[in-house]
């Protein structure tokens, strides 16, 4: 064999020992890292449980067959046949919703209009009214409700279902403002631009151009204040009149004199409305972004 040809294999250099130590204290960092905290999920499973448990049995006793709060006795469909025949809870169901409606499309007018003024402004006064925008989301909405309410009695304006609606349109303003802030912002300005080259007035730019590349936001925040709105409590009540109520005030009053299981059978409606309604508002986006690039991959 020649000496050329035979490799001898070396110990490793001193310079070499603190690099293979270190790549080993890494790897053994990686796969503690990679372990489950188990003390996070099972802090994160009580979480859920402690949140989500009362809604479970509010729901499941709903269906209950029997007239009791604490003992199951088979399913049943009675409680939510007795809320299809309730004119009460029906007529507040209904003003509930003409709040909502009635909310969603001025807070979406408003909130769009004001989004796209902020963006736009190029000023300090644009600035200091996006930070004032902020502000009714962080106050407590009590003390929203109780402002409302001092305001409607210092003007004289008797409450009533107008009152409500009102009030929640101001209160969804700012929800609908700071989403559409963002979107706005995202928009490239060149094509209102381009298009006012064409011949465009700015209104046709406005209606033509930006208005549907800002549909699939708009749609979600109808969705989402439609769900807020609906489900509102506190400021409904510190702002609605004697009759007709709200739906979430008509059950307030109701559990006042004790809980029926038919306030058990509405409450699961109410949730199971909203949960829809929020995951309609969270895939709105998407479905129109895949839509969006479906057309450009197909030419139109």
């Amino acid at each position: 064999m020649n000496a050329e040809s035979t490799t001898v294999p070396t110990a490793p250099t001193a310079a070499a020992r603190p690099a293979a130590k270190g790549a080993t204290v890494r790897r053994k960092r990686r796969r503690r890292a990679e372990r489950r905290p188990r003390f996070a999920i099972a802090v994160t499973v009580c979480f859920f449980a402690l949140l989500y448990l009362p809604i479970g049995v509010v729901a499941l006793f709903s269906f209950n067959a029997q007239k009791s709060l604490t003992v199951f006795k088979g399913f049943s469909l009675r409680w939510y046949e007795a809320f299809a025949h309730d004119d009460l809870l029906l007529g507040s169901l209904g003003t509930s919703l003409r709040i909502s409606l009635v909310a969603t499309a001025g807070s979406i007018v408003l909130g769009v209009t004001l989004a796209l003024g902020l963006v736009r402004s190029r000023n300090r006064l644009g600035s200091l009214a996006g930070l004032i925008m902020l502000v009714p989301l962080i106050t407590p909405e009590i003390v929203t409700g109780v402002a409302a309410m001092l305001l409607f009695k210092g003007v004289a304006v008797p409450l009533s279902t107008a009152t409500v609606m009102l009030s929640e349109v101001t209160f969804s303003i700012s929800y609908v403002t700071v989403i559409m802030r963002s979107r706005v912002a995202a928009l490239n300005p060149e094509v209102e631009e381009a298009a006012m080259d064409l011949g465009a007035t700015r209104w046709q730019a406005l209606r033509l151009v930006t208005l549907p590349a800002l549909l699939p936001g708009i749609l979600a925040c109808a969705v989402l204040v439609f769900a807020l709105v609906f489900d509102d409590f506190v400021l409904a009540y510190f702002t609605t009149g004697v009759d007709p109520q709200p739906l979430s005030v008509r059950i307030y009053s109701a559990i006042r004199f004790g809980v029926q299981p038919t306030i058990n059978a509405v409450g699961t409606l109410m949730l199971a409305g909203s949960v829809a309604l929020i995951a309609l508002a969270l895939a709105i986006p998407r479905l129109f972004g895949r839509r969006g690039g479906l057309d450009l991959l197909s030419g139109k």
